[in-house]
């Protein structure tokens, strides 16, 4: 019996890394990616890329303007610009400003629904707990939470049939952990994006938050990073 599972899909180092794994597992791959008003777009090529490198079965895209109410540097429109330059420790302490309020209850959401329209068992994201994330929204308490949620917000919950599982299998993983898990996998992450800044060209700026933790996993994992970087 096919083994069904939604993914939700940023084109990024670690949701890339996470449908290798599901793949690995068996499962047949129906992908989301939701355009949210993040400045820029080159997280929705990379997802495009991605979808087509590993051949999902289903890739679908939805626009859902959290723009429209602000509330994060990575938003369109947004000021100031997203934090860059900073330290290990700095990264240590507090939520960022990157921080888009709500984004994976809402992705979640999103994503149960397609997954209990479909009859998928598992909802796989690539959230981490470890290297500084700082998002409330990466915890392992929120994705148990939301897990009990479905149970009792879905028909399969309420007829005590099958509820899809949250899969976060990189929660307890650093960086560079990740890395070996996807190389080991045969990912190319060179045709991932991770970079908060990007140039208008697309290149990554090599000094926001999550280009600093992509290179520093890179550098702990004894591999060079593919991507392009500005000068």
């Amino acid at each position: 019996m096919e083994k069904k599972a939604i993914l939700l899909a940023s084109g990024g180092l670690d949701s890339t890394t996470v449908a290798a794994m599901a793949m690995a597992e068996g499962f047949t791959i129906y992908a989301l990616t939701v355009f949210y008003g993040q400045k820029h777009d080159c997280e929705i090529a990379a997802a495009k890329r991605v979808a087509q490198a590993l051949q999902f079965r289903e890739h679908r895209f939805l626009d859902i303007p959290i723009a429209a109410w602000g509330g994060s540097t990575l938003l369109a429109g947004a000021s100031p610009a997203v934090p860059t330059h900073r330290s290990e420790e700095a990264m240590a302490h507090g939520i960022p400003s990157t921080y888009v309020p709500a984004r994976n209850t809402i992705f979640l959401a999103l994503a149960l629904s397609w997954a209990e329209a479909v009859g998928a068992e598992a909802i796989f994201l690539g959230v981490n707990a470890v290297d500084y994330s700082g998002y409330p929204d990466c915890r392992p308490e929120f994705l148990k939470a939301f897990e009990d949620l479905a149970r009792l917000a879905t028909k399969a919950g309420a007829e005590n049939t099958r509820v899809p599982t949250i899969r976060a299998p990189l929660l307890s993983l650093s960086k560079s952990e990740i890395i070996r898990q996807g190389m080991g996998l045969g990912v190319d992450y060179a045709i991932t994006h991770s970079c908060y800044a990007p140039t208008d060209i697309g290149l990554a700026c090599g000094v926001c938050d999550s280009c600093l933790l992509r290179l520093k996993g890179f550098a702990e994992a004894g591999v060079k990073d593919p991507l392009p970087y500005k000068a």
